[in-house]
């Protein structure tokens, strides 16, 4: 069994209209919501064997913010260029490519892609959090996903099951 969490990055500024969107960092309510996110996720004993995250400064801000309050993480983050803007297909082929030794892996990004990813990873199920997901995925969302394979390239569409959805509103 395999295990994907997906988290899109936290509220981003959009204070300086000129700047590329590459490059909008995070505003207060942002890092309020990854410091927030990073204490629960410490507070689950979440653990992850990698990230892939996107290198937008969104992203890298968002992983600060939950490295104060989860503290320095024990597992490797990957920047990788492919993860910005992504679609799904693209994310699917950096699941695919991951290694076996991965167990748990977290994906942090940006929307459109990553609720669809969701969507499409997941079946529906008697809690209604895919129905949850597919209604709205906002900023700092995080939606982890058991997968029934034992190899990375073995996952596809829909055979997922989405076990936690975490609302930066829950967190309040």
């Amino acid at each position: 069994m395999k295990r994907v969490t997906i988290l899109r990055h936290a509220k981003s500024s959009w204070g300086q209209p000129d700047l590329d969107d590459f490059d909008r960092p995070l505003n207060e309510r942002g890092w309020k919501a990854a410091r927030r996110l990073g204490r629960e996720l410490k507070r689950r004993k979440v653990r992850f064997d990698i990230a892939l995250a996107s290198p937008a400064a969104r992203v890298r801000e968002t992983l600060d913010g939950l490295s104060e309050t989860y503290g320095e993480f024990p597992f490797p983050v990957r920047f990788e260029p492919k993860v910005y803007l992504a679609d799904p297909a693209t994310l699917f082929d950096l699941l695919h490519a991951l290694p076996d030794d991965v167990e748990q892996a977290l994906l942090v990004g940006h929307n459109p892609g990553l609720q669809q990813l969701v969507v499409d990873l997941t079946k529906e199920d008697e809690g209604g959090l895919r129905r949850r997901a597919a209604d709205k995925f906002p900023t700092a969302a995080l939606a982890a996903i058991d997968l029934p394979a034992e190899h990375w390239p073995e996952v596809a569409p829909g055979s997922g099951t989405l076990v936690e959805l975490i609302l930066p509103k829950d967190l309040d």
